[in-house]
Parts: structure tokens; sequence; C-alpha cells
């Protein structure tokens, strides 16, 4: 008996001026990261730097401290997680979703938005660490989509000028100018949509090379 080989795509033989879905990035084969801004791809960078992997781990272990030690019933993530932002009102298959994205660290706390491929909804708190080559997606398309997908908080790190930038979705559903945080402060960074959920920078950014 002869068995059919079906050949899934690579992002190589791609047409990149065409719109895709959830559905077509799940058949993506070559191996890389990927994601998706209403149907546009966008190839993410080879593996970070040791500096931007250390200060994802260091401020993913204070975060998840935090909810341990609370006994919340939130939950973090950190890449590669899918996170699926459906267009608000639309379906939910993997047809009609033409967003996914994958933050450096995710924190859900309605737990009815985690299934077995990851996320499907807007997290309560994204964070994303700048590099040279992520700088402006992060600060432009990125920015645009988490205030338009209703993402409560987003913490955008500057990891040579040691400082968090974070944005917080006010209920004109526009995110507010900023509030920057720097380790030359005597405060300490403090969410304004986790309760309690507040971090020393100076202890993130001292343990970073």
């Amino acid at each position: 008996m002869m068995h059919r080989i079906i050949k899934t795509p690579t992002t190589m033989e791609l047409n990149l001026s065409k719109t895709y879905t959830f559905a077509d990035y799940l058949n993506w084969n070559d191996g890389n990261r990927h994601e998706l801004i209403k149907g546009a791809i966008f190839k993410m960078s080879p593996a970070p730097l040791e500096n931007h992997q250390s200060l994802s781990s260091e401020l993913f272990y204070f975060v998840k401290n935090f909810f341990f030690s609370k006994k919340a019933k939130c939950k973090i993530y950190h890449a590669p997680f899918d996170v699926r932002l459906p267009r608000k009102g639309q379906s939910t298959a993997d047809k009609d979703i033409y967003t996914v994205v994958q933050p450096d660290i995710c924190v859900v706390c309605d737990l009815s938005k985690i299934d077995k491929r990851g996320c499907i909804g807007a997290p309560d708190l994204i964070v994303e660490i700048l590099s040279t080559s992520t700088a402006k997606y992060d600060l432009n398309e990125k920015f645009d989509l988490y205030q338009e997908s209703g993402v409560k908080e987003y913490w955008v790190v500057f990891p040579s000028d040691k400082a968090i930038m974070l944005f917080v979705l006010g209920d004109d559903e526009q995110y507010d100018k900023g509030t920057l945080y720097s380790i030359d402060d005597d405060f300490m960074l403090c969410s304004k949509t986790i309760e309690g959920l507040q971090i020393d920078l100076k202890l993130v950014f001292d343990s970073v090379n």
C-alpha cells in the first residue's frame, strides 16, 4: 500500500505579501520562530543574546515567586509560548485568527484562556525585552497590538539603560503615557494591574552581566 507524503510549506516558500492565519501558522515547518500580526509574517531573530535571556529568567523568577507566595491563580509563561489574539467579536477558530505572538513573558489570570496550544485572548500582563533588532517592533507594532487587544499592562524592558517602562490600559482602552522605573530610583516597580506585585530592579539588573 502506497502512502501519500504531504509536504508542509516552510516560510521560505510563503508569499510574504499574503495574509495568513493561525491555521496556516501551525503547518510551517522550517524550525524557526515566527509571529503573525494581522496576517503578516514576522520572522523572529535567532536565539536571543545571553543578556536578554538572563533578564528574562530573573524577571520570570521574581514574578513566579510572587504568585507562588500569594497562592494566586494566575499563571506566568515565557517564550516560546503562543498567544493568539482574535479580532474582537470574531470567531476563535484557527482559520479566523490572524495574530499570534510569543511575548518574552506573559501573565494570564483568566485561566479559561489557557488551552493546549497556549493562550487565546489578551493576557493580563506582557513583558517584552528590547534588543537592537526588536526595539522598533516592540515599541510600535506590538505596542499598538497589545493596546488594541486589551492587554491590561505592558512592560518594556530597556537592558542597556537598566530600566523598565510600564504602560497601563485605561478605561478609554488606550495606554497611558507610561511610567519609567530605573535602578537609579529608590522605589520599587509596582504593577498597577496585579495587586501587590513589586519588582526590585536593582536585584534584577545587578544579577545580569
